[in-house]
């Protein structure tokens, strides 16, 4: 007789519950209301299609709408799409030594870089 191996839950993960976004009320994952807002901050971790869209989970379609106001008054900004993007390709995979390197691993200019770059550095850094 074979014993099958229980799937572990993920660490954090209640199975079949969703939080809502907004309220962080818990609720079975059926009732969830899902939708897409764009947001240059997100930046999805293996699939680039995603990038610039941030999936939103909501208990109804009241907070999902009000989710979305709130990220439509956020502007989209190009520059920090560009650094998570960099991010994303600087901490996986082999290490990248040039800039055209850099450039192929994430579909941006060398231009696209530098201002991304720049962008970066002109924000505070919260490191602990």
């Amino acid at each position: 007789m074979r014993w099958k191996r229980r799937k572990k839950a993920r660490p954090g993960r209640f199975p079949g519950l969703e939080l809502c976004d907004l309220c962080a009320a818990t609720f079975p994952e059926q009732r969830a209301v899902r939708g897409y807002v764009a947001d240059s901050s997100s930046v999805h971790p293996v699939n680039d299609w995603f990038d610039g869209l941030r999936l939103l989970t909501a208990c109804g379609p009241e907070h999902l709408e009000s989710l979305r106001a709130e990220y439509k008054r956020r502007p989209f900004v190009d520059e920090e799409l560009w650094a998570a993007k960099m991010t994303r390709a600087l901490t996986s995979g082999p290490p990248v030594l040039t800039l055209e390197q850099l450039a192929c691993r994430t579909g941006l200019h060398v231009p696209q870089i530098r201002r991304a770059v720049a962008w970066r550095n002109a924000r505070p850094r919260y490191d602990a």
